[in-house]
């Protein structure tokens, strides 16, 4: 059987083809920097196009959806109407949601007799309980408007808690880990006995870790102050806690990579943050979970950067937990989903 996994970010596209028959590595294509200034694309449509593959000759494609809500808890076929949702949940994930809605317009149209399926970063963080997932608000907020806690990088998270129960010798269903996702966009996730209990990011992917371009955790008020006092808008105010925040707004840099070379005291500064606040956030897991097997580093930073993680560790509970570095493959999830599916 082969599958298409169409992964289409707010300005990349990846496309992986896999033969789940035989034990070879994927097709792959990549597309970056779409929509930017000098770019070879201007949008992901033009993008997918490019590529001229023959989807027809397919036996599944699935897509990878930022945001499902509440509504999406497994993959599902794709039909008109799970578009129109995807699209009206655009509000939660702008970045991501409208492209991924293009990839799957695109490739329904290049193949409409193949099965699509989407699969959601939501879906892994629905096995949370309410008092993970539920917000201290009016609870008509969550009956009437769905505002709760629905978690991201779930693809990501479900694949590295597999993987580590195989690298572990354990059943999923009897592994318990901390798994860290950090790249430009990072998040924890308690998962126990294979199932996530709570997550970092939140209604939004805004929540939680101090990411590349975006804050993580603020004190809310911080917000109406901004409006009130300094006169900024709703809108310039999101804009400056998703583009111009995290790493970028402390020194200048959300790269890692670079900020690494650095040894100014800002660069410093900035990823002592980000290494505080993951620690932080590791230990109330800790306590959450009780028993943990091990702690995952994976995402461009986790599995790429010996110094954060030594930064990380460098705690002395921490220096006795069992700690795994595992590559993540979030199109090979999808494929798996396709299959299960």
């Amino acid at each position: 059987m082969k599958i298409a996994v169409i992964n289409a970010g707010s300005s990349s596209l990846k496309v992986k083809i896999f033969d789940m028959q035989r034990v070879c590595e994927p097709v792959s294509f990549l597309v970056e920097h779409i929509g930017e200034e000098g770019a070879n694309f201007s949008n992901h449509s033009d993008a997918l196009k490019s590529l001229a593959l023959d989807f027809k000759a397919l036996d599944m494609i699935g897509h990878r959806v930022v945001h499902g809500g509440e509504r999406y808890k497994k993959a599902t076929l794709i039909n008109d109407e799970v578009v129109q949702n995807i699209e009206k949940l655009a509000l939660l994930a702008p970045l991501h949601n409208p492209a991924n809605v293009v990839g799957i317009e695109v490739a329904r149209a290049m193949a409409p007799n193949v099965p699509q399926i989407a699969v959601f970063d939501t879906a892994f963080h629905t096995t949370m309980q309410k008092e993970a997932y539920l917000y201290a608000l009016p609870m008509e907020l969550y009956e009437k408007n769905h505002i709760r806690r629905y978690g991201f990088h779930g693809t990501s998270h479900a694949y590295l808690s597999k993987e580590a129960a195989r690298l572990l010798g354990k059943k999923v269903e009897e592994t318990t880990v901390i798994s860290l996702h950090l790249g430009n966009g990072a998040s924890v996730c308690a998962i126990k006995n294979g199932k996530s209990i709570d997550t970092s990011m939140g209604f939004t992917p805004l929540e939680g870790l101090i990411m590349g371009t975006r804050s993580g955790d603020i004190d809310p008020a911080i917000v109406l102050y901004l409006q009130k006092e300094l006169q900024m808008s709703v809108e310039y105010v999101n804009d400056l806690l998703n583009h111009h925040s995290g790493l970028l707004g402390i020194c200048q840099e959300n790269d890692v990579r670079e900020i690494l070379k650095r040894s100014d005291d800002t660069a410093k500064l900035a990823l002592d943050m980000m290494v505080r606040r993951i620690q932080k956030y590791i230990g109330s897991y800790m306590i959450l979970l009780e028993d943990v097997d091990a702690i995952i580093f994976s995402g461009g930073i986790g599995e790429h950067s010996n110094i954060v993680r030594e930064k990380i560790l460098d705690n002395k509970i921490l220096k006795s937990m069992k700690t795994l570095t595992i590559e993540t493959n979030e199109e090979l999830e999808i494929a798996l989903e396709c299959m299960r599916f």
